[in-house]
């Protein structure tokens, strides 16, 4: 089969590769569309996980099962499936608590075991769930929506009541956009993106969603304003600066991924004066049924954030060149 196939650190190429037994437990899938995300970035230059080489990246993704293994009984041949990639041991204290997403050695498809961005993917059974007749390319968008999820829940904010009146997201990428879009669906009375690029403003705008330029006079005004605000940069002076632009008694996230080794200064008075709630969030939390709800009931709002749908071929540059059309949003491998 063909895949885009990382053999050491800063290293990828396209190859030629066995598919491989189908162990117990275990399904073959046929990959339909695989989502880019910056994580398979810092994959690839070992700077997510331990850097397990070689491997096939990809951990958004979804097709059609084609073969299982004798004992597998969750999934039948010809189901069409979205995949949860976290591998959680599900024996330390995270795991025990249902924190799966913490779990002190978590693995994962495109990460340390091999993922999506290939014809074909052998994946555990009981990590596939069913898409119905959704798109390939919108169910592939289900494990970043999921990754939001966890982040509304992380933060309070997965009903109605909780829902703030005003809400700011800080980066227009598709992360961003999808957290924004998500914070509407789930009845957000007021959701602003802010970001420096006015074309992705405009982008969002088209989506329905309120646009700011970030470190604007209009911006700064905004000070202590906003019930709700989520970095989806991960730039640690952005997250440093969003505390001041959240309101008295309000949330702050941190749901971008900034560096390890980045620091910033918050005043903790802030915190107990304000009555501030700062929280965090890390990846998917076993969600997926979840954010294939959302997808179901968004009409193509979220699926406007697929902006290319290209072959392995194609795809393979987005690993090693950083996009410079802003108008790039989420890239996918796509099969048909």
């Amino acid at each position: 089969m063909r895949a885009i196939h990382f053999t050491g650190k800063g290293v990828a190429r396209l190859v030629n590769l066995a598919v491989g037994d189908i162990p117990a437990g275990h399904a073959l899938v046929k990959v339909k569309a695989s989502g880019l995300c910056h994580t398979d970035i810092d994959v690839l230059h070992a700077r997510y996980g331990d850097g397990a080489f070689p491997l096939v990246p990809g951990h958004e993704f979804a097709g059609e099962v084609q073969a299982i293994a004798s004992d597998v009984t969750l999934v039948r041949v010809g189901d069409r499936v979205a995949v949860d990639p976290n591998l959680p041991c599900g024996t330390c204290p995270a795991c025990r608590k249902g924190l799966t997403n913490l779990c002190r050695d978590l693995k994962a498809y495109g990460v340390s075991h091999d993922g999506g961005f290939a014809e074909y993917s052998i994946v555990r059974a009981d990590h596939l769930h069913g898409i119905g007749d959704m798109p390939y390319h919108i169910a592939a968008l289900a494990e970043p929506l999921a990754c939001v999820v966890n982040g509304l829940d992380s933060a309070g904010l997965r009903n109605a009541v909780a829902m703030p009146c005003d809400a700011l997201v800080i980066g227009a990428g598709p992360i961003g956009l999808l957290l924004a879009l998500s914070l509407k669906s789930q009845g957000a009375e007021n959701v602003t993106v802010a970001d420096i690029n006015e074309s992705r403003l405009a982008f969002a705008a088209e989506l329905g969603l309120g646009g700011i330029i970030s470190g604007s006079a209009k911006f700064a005004e905004r000070r202590r304003s906003y019930d709700f605000v989520a970095d989806a940069t991960g730039i640690a002076s952005v997250v440093e600066d969003m505390i001041d632009l959240v309101a008295d008694g309000g949330t702050a996230l941190v749901f971008g991924v900034c560096a390890p080794d980045a620091r910033i200064s918050v005043a903790p008075f802030d915190i107990f004066r304000r009555q501030l709630k700062l929280v965090g969030s890390h990846s998917l939390n076993r969600n997926i049924p979840d954010a294939l709800e959302i997808l179901k009931k968004d009409g193509d709002s979220m699926a406007k954030l697929v902006s290319h749908r290209l072959t392995l071929e194609e795809v393979l540059p987005f690993f090693t060149k950083k996009p410079t059309d802003p108008a790039t949003m989420k890239v996918q491998f796509a099969a048909d």
